[in-house]
């Protein structure tokens, strides 16, 4: 987060937050009056340039004097000091509307008569102070925003750090079992199947550790997953693999399907659905990107207590902003009842300095 401003830095930000219309807007409408009384009620028509004067300095001091010396001081001790000082600067502007005049023999103008001098030391005072609050609060709001979208992204990313445990224990147990079944009667296979689960974790490993990866190493994740549970019972489901093969390079967050297919072998084929379990990945309007992964059995809403789509929403929510679509819901397969998600990302990848 950047430190705050100060000095040269300072002034240049206030005048771009008073230049927002919700500030100039309102500094018009009070300084407009002003310089048409001066002209109404001034005896030459050049009073104009003092009632000017005295806005733009106004403008230019009012709220950075208040900003600089009052609002930061950091030791309270010398605060009456400092307002002392912002009373003195407040001055200025009324010390202007009464010299220029008397030295340019423009005679007695609207704002240099008498109480109307106090009056404008008044407005400078109020004026700079509640605009001075109002850039300040403004200001600590954006910082705390800021401050808190980064909190959010280091919380991804340590999720995305836990997803190197995140396989199911469940299915890493059942698939060595069934590699050591496997090991007894066709040792080539199990050797197989071993090498693609070392495969699977290393690649799991080098995504949580990854800001972005290509479309294509998300998808082999996702093929080498669904390969192994179909080791452990080939005849329960088959595999369908629809890939535009141009799409491969889009930049994708890591992981982010990974919980997707688990979710879908385990209540799909692990809920004992037999069936096909079929992803497609095909360009979609926009200049994105669809991916629908579908497995067996009815979708009867969200699992109560589950965090897994949650974690999925909040990541692409912090990876795409709205420019992402994620549903879930019923479909059919073969006649079937049947669950699809429906993925949209955008080809361009994920957002500049996202949690992915």
């Amino acid at each position: 987060m950047p430190p705050r401003p100060a000095g040269p830095a300072l002034f240049v930000e206030t005048l771009r937050a008073l230049a927002a219309p919700r500030r100039a807007i309102p500094i018009l409408v009070v300084s407009a009056p002003l310089v048409a009384a001066q002209v109404r009620f001034s005896h030459s028509g050049q009073a104009v340039w003092t009632a000017l004067l005295m806005c733009a300095l106004f403008v230019a001091l009012a709220p950075f004097a208040w900003r600089l010396l009052v609002a930061r001081a950091r030791d309270r001790r010398l605060l009456p000091l400092m307002l002392l000082c912002y009373g003195l600067i407040g001055g200025l502007p009324a010390l202007v509307g009464w010299v220029l005049p008397e030295a340019f023999g423009l005679g007695e103008t609207f704002l240099s008569a008498g109480i109307n001098l106090f009056v404008s030391a008044a407005l400078f005072w109020v004026g700079g102070w509640g605009l001075a609050r109002d850039i300040d609060l403004e200001a600590g709001l954006t910082r705390e925003r800021a401050r808190a979208e980064a909190l959010a992204r280091e919380a991804e990313r340590a999720q995305l750090l836990a997803m190197r445990a995140h396989l199911d224990p469940h299915f890493l147990f059942n698939t060595l079992n069934a590699l050591a079944e496997t090991a007894r009667e066709d040792g080539e296979l199990a050797e197989r199947s071993i090498l693609k689960l070392s495969a699977l974790l290393r690649k799991v490993l080098q995504g949580a550790q990854a800001a972005a990866w290509p479309l294509s190493a998300e998808l082999d994740l996702v093929r080498d997953l669904l390969a192994l549970h179909h080791l452990r019972d080939p005849a329960r489901f088959s595999i369908a693999w629809e890939v535009a093969p141009e799409l491969g390079e889009v930049p994708v967050p890591p992981l982010i399907l990974l919980p997707l297919a688990e979710n879908a072998m385990k209540h799909g084929p692990g809920a004992g659905h037999r069936g096909v379990v079929g992803l497609a990945v095909s360009p979609s309007e926009g200049e994105q990107v669809l991916i629908r992964l579908r497995n067996p059995g009815a979708w009867n809403g969200p699992r109560a207590g589950g965090q897994g789509l949650d974690t999925v929403r909040r990541r692409l929510a912090l990876a795409y902003g709205d420019a992402v679509g994620f549903e879930i819901g019923p479909c059919e397969l073969d006649g079937a009842p049947a669950t699809e998600v429906r993925l949209r990302l955008p080809r361009q990848g994920p957002l500049e300095d996202s949690p992915t």
